[in-house]
């Protein structure tokens, strides 16, 4: 369990800082008691071990707290996007099977009605008072048992092909597996200030950053939120030493701090969607170093990582240390190096990856076949064993980090009553990675920003498309299979609502 180590720290070294937070700073000591009470608090709303507890939090301690109580007491923590709303939020919360939601006040008002408005909604606790009252020292954990390192310590949702969100269960083990491999990795000490802005219902900042961080006995400045414009101000005044990313990060930062920024103690920074000109851009104007992985959720967070030891620029890393690689033909058939195929992977170590796709077996047994986890992406691996990634076989959309299925979009644009067809496609971007662009097929006329109204009360923010075409008819397979790749053949104009936007903005 991931609390095993909080509470080892808090004997040890409790007055180390856990978490910089804005200009709150809270010791070992301090979150172990924290996390013990509000754990007593959960018992008394009768969470039990194996019981499911949905999150709906922001970045903020409150979130750390809830999240290693209910891993403290062997239930299953369920955090949400908090961008869900609708359909998709009701679906997730739903889906789960969580009994009890523990809210930020401000998120759930502004969710509220779609909640009440679920057949079976669930019983309602405030998470903004688990840090109303900081205890004055360390109380022992209340947690009397142990727990099975296989069972599930959290469910996070992805986006599937199939439209729906599918529930990533992760074991205790997972969590455990990541904190120790990624501290060896990246080689960090309990001098390291990891900075965190990335959303903590992810699994980047929670394998990457939160795992790694109560390994090594280190600090988590946690910030609400990427800011661009402000990031080497946070740096330099929490003493960042590395960060997590997404590829937009170092994209937008590389866009936004022309020349060299070197007035700041990061030395490293961990994530996937470093495009090989800003990883190098990156180094070379920062000082920062690039350790580019490729993984999903369902790999307990990465597979194969780059590090100061063994750095292939271009590449996404050698395979992690008990995780073997193999890249696979329409066939199944394993490939030679230097050929294109399905990435697939094995640990050797029982519990790294994901047990199963929650209420999904389908999903669970389409992706873990014969051992082995077939990702559905596209990539090779040179005579060295570093991996290329080359895309993605699946349908998925990356934009900005996040996996966006397009039938979910594509769901929500039918309901619109002039709409009769379309279809939704990932576009090329240089910053987000990929960007949204919707082909419609229409009865009539529709206003671009009736459409994006429409669509923003409906989906979150991120998955609204921002380029819209106007077609004839959406090119599909006898068996009405949308054919994605011939999308963007279409001749039709493409409307930028973004500009738009922009453009009425004085």
């Amino acid at each position: 369990m991931i609390t095993d180590c909080l509470y080892s720290h808090a004997r040890t070294q409790p007055d180390r800082i856990f978490v910089a937070h804005g200009d709150q700073d809270i010791t070992y000591g301090t979150m172990a008691s924290l996390v013990s009470e509000f754990a007593a608090r959960l018992c008394g709303q009768e969470v039990r071990p194996g019981n499911h507890v949905a999150m709906l939090c922001g970045n903020r301690p409150e979130f750390l707290v809830a999240w290693f109580a209910i891993n403290e007491l062997g239930a299953v923590a369920v955090p949400l996007n908090t961008g869900l709303v609708g359909d998709g939020l009701k679906y997730t919360l739903g889906q789960c099977g969580a009994g009890l939601l523990l809210a930020e006040a401000a998120l759930y008002e502004g969710k509220r009605r779609d909640i009440d408005d679920m057949d079976v909604p669930p019983r309602i606790l405030m998470i903004d008072d688990a840090m109303a009252r900081p205890p004055s020292r360390p109380v022992p954990r209340r947690q009397a048992e142990d727990v099975d390192p296989m069972a599930a310590a959290c469910i996070l949702y992805t986006s599937g092909t199939t439209g729906l969100p599918k529930g990533v269960v992760l074991p205790h083990a997972a969590y455990d597996s990541a904190g120790i491999d990624m501290t060896q990795a990246l080689g960090l000490t309990a001098d390291d200030r990891i900075m965190v802005f990335l959303p903590l219902f992810h699994a980047n900042p929670q394998m990457y950053a939160v795992t790694s961080v109560l390994r090594a006995g280190a600090t988590l400045v946690l910030l609400p939120r990427f800011s661009a414009s402000q990031f080497f101000e946070d740096a330099r005044r929490h003493r960042a030493t590395g960060f997590t990313f997404v590829g937009t990060v170092l994209s937008i930062l590389a866009k936004q701090h022309p020349g060299e920024q070197r007035a700041h103690s990061l030395r490293w920074c961990v994530g996937g969607g470093a495009p090989e000109r800003v990883w190098r851009d990156i180094e070379r104007r920062f000082g920062i170093r690039v350790n580019e992985l490729y993984g999903m959720t369902e790999t307990g967070g990465w597979v194969t990582m780059n590090t100061a030891e063994a750095t292939r620029v271009g590449s996404v890393g050698p395979a992690r240390a008990g995780v073997a690689l193999s890249i696979r033909s329409e066939a199944g058939e394993v490939l030679p190096a230097g050929e294109k195929g399905e990435i697939t992977a094995r640990s050797d170590r029982e519990g790294v990856f994901f047990t199963e796709y929650w209420r999904n077996p389908d999903a669970t047994a389409a992706v873990l076949r014969d051992g082995w986890l077939h990702t559905g992406d596209r990539g090779c691996v040179d005579e060295d064993g570093y991996l290329y990634f080359d895309g993605r076989v699946k349908d998925l959309i990356r934009r900005g980090g996040e996996m966006i299925a397009p039938a979910e979009i594509e769901q929500q644009l039918l309901k619109h009553e002039a709409i009769r067809d379309c279809a939704v496609a990932g576009v090329p971007d240089a910053i987000m990675g990929e960007e949204i662009k919707a082909y419609i097929v229409a009865a009539r006329d529709i206003d671009p920003d009736e459409l994006r109204a429409f669509l923003g009360s409906r989906l979150p923010a991120y998955m609204v498309p921002r380029f819209l075409s106007f077609v004839e008819a959406i090119p599909k397979t006898e068996t009405q299979k949308i054919r994605r790749h011939d999308l963007a053949t279409l001749r039709a104009p493409t409307i930028d609502t973004d500009a738009r936007a922009s453009a009425r903005t004085p």
